[in-house]
């Protein structure tokens, strides 16, 4: 074999995806020492892919102070590609539901006004592109806050500004964009989105995600309110018409406010990461491409890295093999297309054992040698 592409997301919570193609690099290297082994760290969009990004793109972390869901100040990371102008943010960083304690989870104060303060700071550094996760949100403001931070402020029927979290929603009579930041003229936004929602109503956004963010029913029925009204405001005034786009319900409305008040789009994460990697160039002429995540299953096939990475390989007729720290459904992922389906496991080890950094470590090389040794013959 001349070119064997690496390009696994990480085991979470043992490996991160440059780890992992280290240690298949080396196994491969074991077998074919002449091999031009392409090592591509990757992530779905979610938890992982700003690390996945820098480390790929010769990047480099940006640490700030902003403020958590609730304004309490904390610090948060992003990343800012070696192009110095791509800025990489997941807003869990800032306005994710783990950063507050489940007895303060409450929808209708939480706000995105951090993940604002994210990319306010990366305008301020120069970036004008951006490549957004929105996962794991606390929120359901429907991005207010982020644009509040950004200069957009909201107006009740009084005339009084609005404040902050799902609670404003409701009360929103107008929108005044004269103190927005004029860098976002040039911004462009890519956003990572994997689910279909839309922005209110019965599969909105407040109906299918608030209770995990600490709604009952009748703070859900309050938040879709306001999420309808929110929507009325935006047709009235911006002629923008976001109530029923797949995906505008995401992150609590989140994808709603992006494509409302920002030049953005919403993609499937896995893409929008393939995409900023240019990694269908990279994979041309290649013999095989190993791919993977912690657990292989039937789930690893909707909208999950190695099912990213499969297409890729279907598109240019190059054989994917999957690796996992554990692997199910192999009937399943066969027929999705993969080659084969392997677990780095040796046999019956603790869990504490099997997510050992070095023993993972040690795992995947001696895996992905085994499979090379196998060389044309599994092509």
């Amino acid at each position: 074999m001349k070119k064997i592409i690496v390009a696994s997301d990480s085991f979470k919570g043992s490996l991160s995806s440059l780890e992992i193609a280290s240690a298949a690099a080396a196994g491969i290297r074991k077998v074919f020492p002449d091999c031009e082994v392409v090592e591509i760290p990757v992530a779905d969009g979610g938890e992982g892919t700003t690390e996945a990004l820098v480390d790929a793109m010769n990047g480099r972390y940006i640490s700030c102070k902003v403020h958590d869901p609730l304004m309490n100040l904390i610090q948060a990371e992003y990343g800012i590609l070696g192009d110095g102008l791509t800025a990489v943010i997941e807003m869990a960083a800032a306005s994710g539901l783990t950063l507050v304690p489940p007895e303060k989870r409450n929808p209708l104060l939480t706000t995105t006004y951090g993940t604002g303060e994210l990319i306010r700071d990366a305008l301020q550094r120069g970036c004008r592109r951006f490549l957004i996760g929105i996962g794991g949100s606390a929120t359901n403001d429907a991005g207010t806050g982020m644009l509040q931070a950004l200069g957009f402020r909201f107006f009740d029927c009084e005339g009084d500004e609005s404040g902050k979290g799902g609670q404003i929603l409701e009360q929103i009579a107008r929108i005044d964009t004269e103190k927005v930041m004029p860098e976002l003229q040039d911004a462009d936004f890519t956003v990572a989105c994997d689910v279909n929602n839309p922005f209110s109503g019965v599969n909105g956004a407040a109906h299918v995600f608030a209770r995990q963010k600490g709604a009952d029913d009748e703070m859900i029925i309050r938040l879709d309110k306001g999420l309808k009204q929110f929507a009325a405001v935006i047709r009235t005034s911006m002629g923008k018409d976001i109530e029923l786009i797949s995906g505008a319900g995401a992150a609590g409305g989140l994808g709603g406010g992006f494509l409302a008040f920002l030049p953005a789009t919403l993609k499937p994460g896995i893409q929008m990461v393939l995409e900023a990697l240019n990694f269908d160039s990279r994979i041309q002429n290649a013999d095989l491409i190993i791919t993977g995540e912690g657990k292989l299953d039937r789930q690893t096939g909707m909208g999950k890295t190695p099912a990213g990475i499969l297409e890729a390989g279907k598109r240019r007729q190059i054989p994917v093999i999957a690796i996992g720290g554990a692997v199910e459904d192999s009937d399943v992922l066969l027929q999705q297309g993969f080659l084969a389906v392997f677990s780095i496991q040796p046999g019956p080890v603790s869990l504490e054992q099997a997510m050992e950094k070095s023993f993972a470590s040690r795992q995947v090389e001696r895996t992905v040698e085994q499979i090379i040794r196998l060389g044309p013959s599994i092509i």
